[in-house]
């Protein structure tokens, strides 16, 4: 039960935190010790998945990397030190160092990236399920299928032109299969993230809860 409390009021600060229009993006890739300081508030060092905010600054040392997405943009920053910026509503400034490299993702992708921040937590704390949709014994109506299915395609031409260590593609798919709680493909989605980045705790993380939810 305190698992259960626990992931619904992280839910609810997040809902609160999106309807006071603070969040711009979000962390799908850092390595290398970046550090940030927000507008209010005191910095630190940035995490994989963590929630941008507009006014954000960050630090990229020599050999760190960060990839943000912006929600409203469909643009997609990564950032290789040594370098310094700001983010924006769509777009990051520079401060100092190298320029960005831009990628534009699809209409759609990063409404679906936002929710990542939400999903990872709620498998670390159990993994509640508070949205509205499936249980396991209901099958996906026929607007469901269609829309998994033209998922599936945007996640195959994404994946061919991404990045080898690059899982936005996956993430955007795990989104859309979480909403019909489809375990099985979930598990094989998460799975290629491991591929693509096998040190990465969260997916690691992610992976387990995956597995403690399906045959359910």
């Amino acid at each position: 039960m305190r698992k259960e409390f626990l992931a619904l009021l992280f839910f609810a600060v997040s809902a609160v935190a999106w309807a006071q229009g603070g969040d711009v993006g979000v962390v799908n890739l850092m390595s290398g010790g970046v550090t940030y300081a927000p507008l209010s508030g005191s910095p630190g060092e940035a995490k994989p998945f963590m929630r941008v905010r507009d006014g954000d600054r960050f630090n990229v040392p020599a050999g760190g990397q960060i990839r943000i997405v912006y929600f409203t943009s469909s643009r997609q920053e990564r950032w290789s030190g040594p370098a310094s910026f700001r983010a924006g509503k769509g777009a990051g400034e520079a401060i100092s160092g190298k320029p960005a490299e831009v990628t534009v993702l699809p209409a759609g992708v990063p409404q679906r990236i936002a929710r990542v921040p939400d999903l990872m937590q709620s498998a670390k704390l159990g993994g509640i399920q508070v949205r509205g949709g499936l249980t396991r014994k209901q099958e996906a109506s026929l607007e469901q299928q269609t829309i998994v299915r033209e998922a599936r395609d945007t996640y195959e031409r994404m994946r061919k032109e991404m990045p080898a260590d690059d899982i936005t593609s996956e993430l955007y798919l795990y989104a859309v299969l979480h909403d019909y709680l489809l375990y099985d493909d979930m598990k094989a989605v998460v799975e290629e993230m491991l591929r693509k980045q096998p040190g990465n705790d969260d997916v690691k993380q992610l992976l387990v809860w995956v597995n403690s939810r399906r045959g359910r």
